[in-house]
């Protein structure tokens, strides 16, 4: 992946790199994110993690062998009635969920964690 792309272009170059249903989950996860915040601002790092901010770090969207990660930086501080969160329960800080390859997504719930995620941020500053 060239330097000079942008981190939108390098999260488009790495989902259809991905070329499977992680691509496809990422590629949804990613619209969601960019639903539920219109002025989310999307980063590329760690050598090929998207990531999402507004006002700070909103979530990553990791992708390993049989998940699509959603790693929310400050998770831990989000009610989650829905009960999407997962994995990465230990923690004080992050919360995430894992995707696997059959899992629905439950786009309302998610789109408002997002968006409690961002007015959580806008709060802290």
């Amino acid at each position: 992946m060239d330097k000079g792309e942008s981190p939108s272009e390098l999260i488009d170059a790495r989902i259809r790199e991905l070329a499977d249903w992680r691509g496809e989950m990422l590629s949804r996860l990613r619209a969601l994110v960019k639903t539920a915040d219109p002025e989310v601002v999307e980063e590329w790092k760690w050598r090929g993690v998207p990531v999402w901010y507004d006002n700070g770090m909103i979530c990553t969207g990791e992708t390993y062998k049989k998940v699509v990660k959603m790693t929310f930086a400050k998770g831990a501080a989000l009610e989650d009635p829905s009960g999407l969160f997962n994995s990465s329960l230990d923690g004080n800080t992050r919360r995430a969920i894992d995707f696997h390859e059959d899992d629905m997504i439950d786009e309302e719930a998610f789109k408002a964690l997002v968006r409690q995620a961002v007015d959580l941020n806008k709060l802290k500053g």
